[in-house]
C-alpha cells in the first residue's frame, strides 16, 4: 500500500538514502530540510543527489508553520533533522539545544493535533558514553566518563574502581546513558520525549540509536561530520587522517544501505513500535585500521595516519553495538562488509571535491579548551 511518508533532515545523508528506498517500494516522499549551509554548501540550493520525485519544502523544524505544511497528508514521520557534532556542540549549544531538542518539541506539537500512524526518531550511539565493560572477574562494571586530567595525562583506557584493567564487549540497549557532550544529551532528549508524546497519544514510535554511519554522500566539508567523511575530506587534499587519542578506541562502523533497512523495519514491523533500537554492525574496529583501510580503499596507502596523542574533551574511548535485539525483534541483518563499503565510498570520493575544515576545527576547539 502506498503511503506518504515525511523525513525532517531528509536533504542530508541518511534520509536521502531512506528516501530512494521508499520511493523504490512505492512510497511518495516529502523533505523538510533548513539545507543547513555547513552540511550543503551553497545555501538553499537542492542536492543533485535528491530524486527529482522526492518533494522538498525548504524549511526549520523549530518553524510551526514550516512543520505544519509538512505535515499534511503524511502518513508517516522519520525525524532525522538534527545538528550533528560532539565537538561542536560544545560550544555552539544555543544552536543544538534549539534544533535538536527544541526542533523535535515543535514537531511533536503538531504530531498532537495531528496524529500520524507511525513515526521513527534517529537516536545516537553517542547517548551511551562509555560502553559497556567487564572486570578481570567477568562482572558488568559501570564507567563513567574519562577525567580531563585522565585524559591530558595520556591514560586513555578507562580503569575498574579498584584500578583494574577492563575489558569493552558489545552495548546493549539497556546500558545506562552516559551523557558526555551536549550533542548526546540532545539524542536522548530527542529519543524520549518522541517516545513518551508516542505513548501519550497513541503515535507508534520507534528510536533507533545509529552508531558510526559511513557511505556516499556525507557532508565532506563539515569536520563535525562522521570520522570516515572527516578522513576522507583528509586524504582527498592529500593530507594525513588526524586521530586523536593513541587510534586504538573501538567503534562499530555501519553501512547507510543497513541503516536504511533498519528504518524500512522500524516503519513497519508491528513489533517495533515503544522500543528503542541499536543500530550498526556489530563489529569493532579500531579507528586507527579503519583510517587504514580507507587510504589502500582510495589508492593512498602512502599516506598513514597523524596519530596525535592529544583528545577532545567529551569523547568516549570504546563504544561497540549489541545487535541482538533488533536481530531478534525486527529480523535485522546488517548485509554490507567494510571493505564493501569502503570500495563503493572510494569510487563515489573519486568524483567529489572536499575542503578541508580540520585543521580549523581543531584549532577552534584548542581556543575554547575542549581539547588536551
Amino acid at each position: 500500500m502506498t503511503r506518504r511518508v515525511l523525513i525532517t533532515g531528509g536533504a542530508g545523508f541518511i534520509g536521502s538514502h531512506l528516501a530512494d528506498e521508499l520511493l523504490a517500494l512505492g512510497h511518495r516522499v516529502r523533505v523538510l530540510d533548513s539545507l543547513e549551509e555547513q552540511v550543503h554548501g551553497e545555501k538553499g540550493r537542492r542536492p543533485d543527489y535528491l530524486a527529482p520525485d522526492i518533494e522538498l519544502q525548504v524549511g526549520d523544524v523549530r518553524d510551526p508553520d514550516a512543520v505544519a505544511r509538512a505535515l499534511e497528508g503524511v502518513d508517516e514521520v522519520v525525524h532525522l533533522a538534527a545538528r550533528v557534532g560532539v565537538g561542536q556542540s560544545m560550544y555552539q549549544v544555543g544552536d543544538y539545544t534549539g534544533v535538536n531538542d527544541h526542533g523535535t518539541a515543535v514537531l511533536l506539537q503538531a504530531l498532537i493535533e495531528r496524529p500520524v500512524e507511525r513515526l521513527l526518531v534517529a537516536s545516537s550511539m553517542s547517548i551511551y558514553g562509555e560502553g559497556l565493560y567487564l572486570d578481570e572477574q567477568g562482572r558488568a562494571v559501570d564507567v563513567s566518563s574519562r577525567s580531563v586530567e585522565q585524559q591530558k595525562a595520556g591514560l586513555w583506557e578507562p580503569v575498574s574502581p579498584t584500578g583494574g584493567p577492563l575489558t569493552p564487549v558489545p552495548t546493549p540497549e539497556t546500558h545506562r546513558p552516559g551523557l558526555a557532550s551536549v550533542y548526546a544529551l540532545n539524542k536522548y532528549v530527542q529519543e524520549r520525549l518522541c517516545l513518551i508524546i508516542g505513548e501519550a497519544y497513541n503515535i507508534p514510535t520507534v528510536a533507533m540509536r545509529f552508531f558510526n554511519c559511513f557511505g556516499t554522500r556525507q557532508a565532506l566539508s563539515n569536520p563535525y561530520t562522521g570520522v570516515l567523511a572527516i578522513f576522507a575530506s583528509r586524504l582527498l587534499n592529500g593530507k594525513a587522517p588526524m586521530i586523536f587519542e593513541d587510534g586504538m578506541q573501538r567503534r562499530d562502523f555501519v553501512h547507510v544501505d543497513d541503516v536504511v533497512q533498519a528504518c524500512r523495519l522500524g516503519l513497519t514491523h508491528a513489533n517495533a513500535p515503544g522500543k528503542v533500537f541499536n543500530v550498526s554492525s556489530g563489529v569493532s574496529r579500531t579507528v586507527r585500521d579503519v583510517a587504514q583501510k580507507l587510504a589502500v580503499s582510495v589508492g593512498r596507502p602512502d599516506i598513514e595516519p597523524e596519530v596525535t596523542g592529544t583528545c577532545r574533551i567529551g569523547d568516549i574511548r570504546h563504544c561497540f553495538a549489541d545487535i541482538t535485539l533488533a536481530r531478534e525483534t525486527l529480523g535485522f541483518e546488517p548485509k554490507v562488509p567494510l571493505e564493501v563499503g569502503l570500495a563503493e565510498l572510494a569510487e563515489w570520493l573519486s568524483r567529489q571535491v572536499a575542503v578541508d575544515r580540520v585543521d580549523q576545527m581543531r584549532t577552534e576547539l584548542a581556543r575554547r579548551g575542549l581539547s588536551a
